[in-house]
């Protein structure tokens, strides 16, 4: 089993209930366990189209024997089922889902890195990581040292 760290968020539609729905179907998927969740937040848009409404961002964490690409397949179809589409990145989308961290695992292809590339550059994702385990380390430091170097981006717990 490998711990891993998944990333949610919606600005389009009824948002709680999109992720609450990613919840419940993360929970579901095969050889799952443990599935833990942060506090919900609140947070602008960062990079993309102009005049996006607010992000609902949360993190969950859970142990799981999917390898990471069939793991990155299911969040996918989870993403699908909430309508996603990807005509323009980092776009308005009624469901992302983002895998930020896969215990032992790393990869840097074209369809999986791993760990996420920018998390630690973004409060919506360090913040609910701080929920879960606020000892855990991204590129060599503590989510609280990166969660001080992007105190300029607004995230509010709902």
């Amino acid at each position: 089993m490998s711990q891993v760290f998944v990333a949610l968020g919606s600005n389009l539609g009824v948002s709680d209930n999109f992720v609450s729905n990613a919840l419940s179907k993360i929970e579901q998927l095969p050889t799952t366990s443990g599935l833990r969740t942060s506090r919900w937040y609140r947070s602008q848009a960062i990079g993309g189209p102009a005049d996006q409404p607010d992000y609902l961002n949360a993190v969950c964490a859970f142990e799981t024997r999917l390898e990471p690409e069939a793991l990155l397949q299911a969040l996918q179809r989870i993403e699908a089922e909430a309508g996603r589409t990807r005509e323009v990145r980092w776009g308005p989308r009624t469901l992302d889902l983002d895998i930020i961290w896969v215990e032992g695992f790393y990869s840097d292809t074209a369809t999986l890195t791993v760990p996420h590339p920018r998390a630690h550059e973004r409060a919506f994702v360090l913040q609910p990581l701080v929920d879960l385990n606020a000892d855990f380390q991204l590129q060599g430091k503590s989510i609280t040292e990166w969660l001080t170097s992007v105190s300029d981006q607004n995230i509010q717990v709902i």
